[in-house]
């Protein structure tokens, strides 16, 4: 099969190396053409542009930051006619429902699919084809993908006919996870500060209550202090959080702790941890329990 991909990034690349190890034509673009580079020794062709990468009637992925960068690079319309009648764009990216909403409106004018597919897991994740989806979208469209899907991944989540629900879960997912690194850099703080070791701490909570991959990795990475090199960057899980809370206002709920994780994340950007990963919020954590970094 023939597919287009755009975006290259830390999350799209191994997404792109596994559709060639299953035999696919892939046609890729990335605003810098330098990013594609390894791609292109592997076997996926690079297109001049955003459009270029898609065929009449076919199928083409994106993985881009946010809101902002998907519009920029649909903002001229090119892309949806370029896929023409039947064409199905897949949109990985982590983006507001309200975008969502809005794209899936345009394409379905133009005479093409859109369909949210989400990635559940970091990159690592994604390479070992070991992350899920969060998929909405028509019916039919999706059946065309399925089977691309099913095959990078673990598991497909289905969560109806409206591509924002798609967005709206992965959102929430997201909120729990930022939730998570939170807790667990506040409790191991409090734990190093009061004497006790913070690795045999953290053996203790993922081989009991917390015997599960998000405590497991991401705990690992707060006790070891690894957030140096960003598989998600710190100022991508800001944009998040804030799409949590703006999300539940929309629906006219409030997340407090949202709110907290909003400013927790606000004040580690500022304090200059945005390109690292994620779990560097915990320097602002050991920071405020007057703890070195």
């Amino acid at each position: 099969m023939h597919l287009g991909f755009i975006g290259t990034g830390r999350l799209a690349a191994p997404m792109i190396e596994n559709l060639l190890a299953d035999g696919h034509r892939v046609t890729v673009w990335n605003r810098n053409r330098d990013r594609t580079a390894p791609l292109e020794r592997a076997g996926a062709r690079v297109a001049p542009s955003a459009a270029a990468a898609c065929q009449p009637g076919g199928i083409v992925f994106s993985c881009l930051a946010d809101d902002a960068a998907l519009d920029a690079v649909l903002a001229d319309g090119e892309v949806v006619a370029a896929l023409g009648l039947a064409g199905v764009h897949v949109s990985t990216s982590t983006i507001s429902a309200g975008c969502a909403e809005r794209l899936a409106r345009e394409h379905e004018a133009a005479g093409a699919h859109y369909v949210a597919a989400p990635v559940l897991g970091r990159p690592d994740a994604v390479s070992a084809r070991a992350q899920s989806w969060l998929v909405a979208g028509p019916s039919a469209a999706k059946a065309r993908v399925h089977d691309v899907l099913a095959a990078l991944g673990r598991r497909v989540f289905d969560f109806g006919e409206k591509p924002a629900a798609a967005n709206l879960a992965k959102i929430n997912f997201n909120f729990l996870i930022a939730s998570a690194i939170e807790a667990m850099a506040e409790s191991f703080g409090v734990v190093e500060k009061a004497g006790l070791d913070p690795r045999a701490f953290f053996e203790m909570v993922v081989g009991s209550a917390f015997a599960c991959p998000l405590y497991q990795n991401y705990g690992r990475i707060l006790v070891e202090r690894d957030w140096d090199e960003a598989a998600f960057r710190l100022a991508l899980g800001l944009k998040d959080v804030r799409l949590a809370t703006s999300t539940a206002a929309e629906q006219g709920a409030r997340m407090r702790l949202g709110e907290l994780l909003e400013e927790r994340f606000a004040n580690a950007v500022e304090n200059g941890y945005g390109e690292k990963d994620w779990t560097a919020i915990a320097l602002d954590v050991r920071a405020e329990s007057g703890l070195g970094n």
